[in-house]
């Protein structure tokens, strides 16, 4: 056996093994970005069911209680919109690594794509 045979499967196995990582990353921000629309859609559930049920209760005798849940929902809206944005500017740094390795080593494009 050549020298040369020897070397592209062990490069091509470790262009994979990278790309697999990348891809496992990938996932990890895809589960970040379901997070992030889940505590994102709370407090929009919580104050749809305060304006459904608005007619209950008179907001003088509930703002004591009424500022600081919507205090609170303010937080998790901007730890959602966080989580969402970073969520998909990770995506688009993970897709453009694993298009640089495809475009580099087409050997394997054709497995990825």
């Amino acid at each position: 056996m050549s020298m040369e045979t020897d070397e592209t499967p062990a490069l091509d196995n470790l262009i994979l093994g990278e790309i697999q990582v990348l891809l496992s990353e990938k996932r990890t921000a895809l589960s970040s970005l379901r997070t992030g629309i889940a505590i994102f859609a709370l407090p929009l559930s919580v104050l749809s069911v305060l304006i459904a049920t608005s007619r209950y209760y008179s907001f003088e005798k509930v703002m004591p209680l009424l500022a600081p849940l919507l205090l609170l929902n303010l937080g998790l809206v901007v730890l959602g919109s966080w989580l969402i944005y970073h969520a998909i500017c990770r995506l688009h740094h993970y897709d453009h690594l694993i298009r640089k390795l495809t475009q580099k080593y087409r050997s394997i494009a054709e497995f990825i794509e």
